[in-house]
């Protein structure tokens, strides 16, 4: 229990900085900068330092077409959620994000060519009930995202299970290059549709940082270095299913600080969607062994 209990603290830490993040970028959002402005910035700086220390990891990312398709997968990630936690009810927006166990079989199914088993199916079929509980606002017709930050969650979580996956097909090249992708891709997918949101008078520039605002962007920077270092750290030390059932806790720390600072609201629809996508979540990430599924 002693060996375990740092490694599963660094990956609390790691959550909470996650479950957090809502909070610095919706300061930087009151002081000018959007989300993907931050984001933007956030990334170029780790690209920039990440190549210092790893200068070799730059040649394989060139080379290597299937590590642009990480970089798209997860910028995309970081464009979705950064985006929606500063525009949507952060509780909502958590819970929608974390439908990727279902993406997840879907996608395992498509590109890596694993047949989703019996049980795979079930934690399909719990999340989407999941997910069609929170949207469902009592009305009439289908619970379909009404907003843009519903819809930035789902294509956020789904290009964090495409990230997910294409971190396994990739396994054969080195760690740091997928690393370099992953803030590669953060930097260049949030900057550029923060361009062309610009552009379309959609998005204001990036404007000058007050003394305050830098605090807040140093802040949020050294809360993702802390992220990092501490899921690599507990992350290389525990199981899988271990690593993804403590992360999990990104959905208490972010639905406690939201709805304690009156960015999101708790609701019985909300309460029950969430269950069923986080028991969803759980089920995927527990230890098992499956048979395959077969339609005999």
């Amino acid at each position: 229990m002693g060996e375990r209990a740092a490694p599963v603290l660094a990956l609390m830490v790691n959550a909470c900085v996650w479950g957090l993040s809502w909070w610095p970028f919706r300061a930087l959002q009151a002081h000018g900068v959007h989300a993907l402005w931050s984001t933007a910035v956030i990334y170029l700086a780790a690209f920039a330092v990440f190549i210092l220390v790893r200068p070799a990891a730059l040649p394989e990312l060139l080379r290597t077409p299937g590590l642009w398709l990480l970089a798209g997968a997860a910028g995309l990630t970081n464009v979705g959620f950064n985006w929606a936690v500063t525009i949507g009810d952060v509780v909502r927006i958590v819970l929608l994000f974390y439908l990727m166990p279902a993406w997840s079989v879907l996608l395992a199914w498509a590109l890596l060519g694993e047949r989703p088993s019996a049980a795979g199916l079930g934690r399909l079929l719990l999340a989407l009930a999941g997910v069609a509980a929170v949207l469902d606002t009592g009305g009439v017709g289908l619970p379909w995202p009404r907003a843009l930050a519903e819809w930035l969650a789902l294509g956020a979580g789904f290009c964090f299970a495409l990230t997910n996956v294409l971190l396994r097909k990739l396994s054969q090249v080195t760690a740091g290059s997928r690393v370099l992708a992953m803030f590669g891709g953060g930097m260049l997918m949030a900057g550029g549709v923060a361009l062309a949101g610009g552009l379309q008078g959609a998005i204001a520039p990036l404007p000058r940082l007050d003394g305050a605002g830098w605090a807040i962007a140093l802040l949020l920077a050294g809360g993702f270095l802390l992220a990092n270092l501490c899921l690599q750290y507990g992350a290389s030390r525990l199981p899988a299913h271990t690593t993804a059932l403590v992360m999990l806790s990104e959905v208490v720390f972010a639905s406690l600080s939201s709805v304690a600072l009156g960015a999101a609201e708790l609701t019985a629809r909300t309460l029950a969607g969430g269950a069923l996508i986080l028991a969803a979540a759980a089920w995927s990430a527990w230890p098992r062994q499956e048979r395959p599924y077969s339609a005999q």
